[in-house]
């Protein structure tokens, strides 16, 4: 049986090897893109300290600086925790798909479980350094991805994100198709967006957990 690592994986090897067709229009993904919620003031002045701290030392921060000191801090001020789901990192997860496994540590994945990701629902997250990047960080977004969605048997829509250095990527899955937003830079306002974007995927998945 052929393996492939996440690591390995670029858009253009997954399109050729399970026949995906990138998008470039997905009325779920503006859905999530756009559905408003409310920022508190104290939100807001959290997320003004975490951006000054990219401004200044993002440009040097290596690939585990970034996640230690700017991305992990937004996904806990969104908090994802609770005893039905969570956001798990550096997990070994994997599967098979046409005969061919996939496989892999994924930087964090929001998955049903307490201790231990069960059912891997929702994001995908591959964060890297815009500095000597190595590899595609889309592929190996889209990768874990396509597992999830299989562990999932089809029955919904797939959400992820990739982080390259200040850059936010959002993406959707079904089926054989996938939708990448543009980015979001983390170092204007867009970083009041992205943590609109990351607050709605938490009520995404909390309902479908309870569903």
């Amino acid at each position: 049986m052929k393996k492939l690592n996440f690591s390995e994986c670029t858009l253009e090897l997954l399109d050729e090897t399970f026949h995906l067709k990138q998008v470039f229009q997905d009325d779920v993904l503006q859905n999530w893109l756009s559905k408003d919620t409310e920022i508190t003031q104290l939100e807001k002045q959290v997320l003004e300290l975490y951006q000054n701290r990219i401004k200044i030392y993002g440009h040097d921060w290596n690939e585990f600086e970034l996640r230690q000191q700017f991305i992990g801090p937004i996904f806990t001020l969104v908090d994802f925790t609770s005893q039905r789901y969570g956001l798990f990192a550096e997990r070994s997860f994997g599967g098979v798909i046409d005969k061919i496994e996939l496989s892999g540590n994924p930087d964090g994945m929001i998955a049903s479980g307490f201790r231990s990701p069960k059912q891997p629902y929702f994001c995908f997250n591959e964060y890297k350094k815009t500095l000597e990047q190595k590899g595609d960080p889309a592929g190996q977004c889209l990768a874990p991805m396509l597992i999830a969605q299989e562990m999932n048997n089809h029955k919904h829509k797939i959400y992820g994100c990739y982080v390259v250095g200040a850059a936010w990527y959002f993406m959707i899955l079904q089926g054989k198709e996938y939708t990448i937003s543009t980015f979001y830079n983390a170092t204007d306002d867009d970083i009041f967006e992205i943590f609109r974007i990351l607050k709605i995927l938490k009520q995404i998945i909390m309902d479908l957990v309870i569903s």
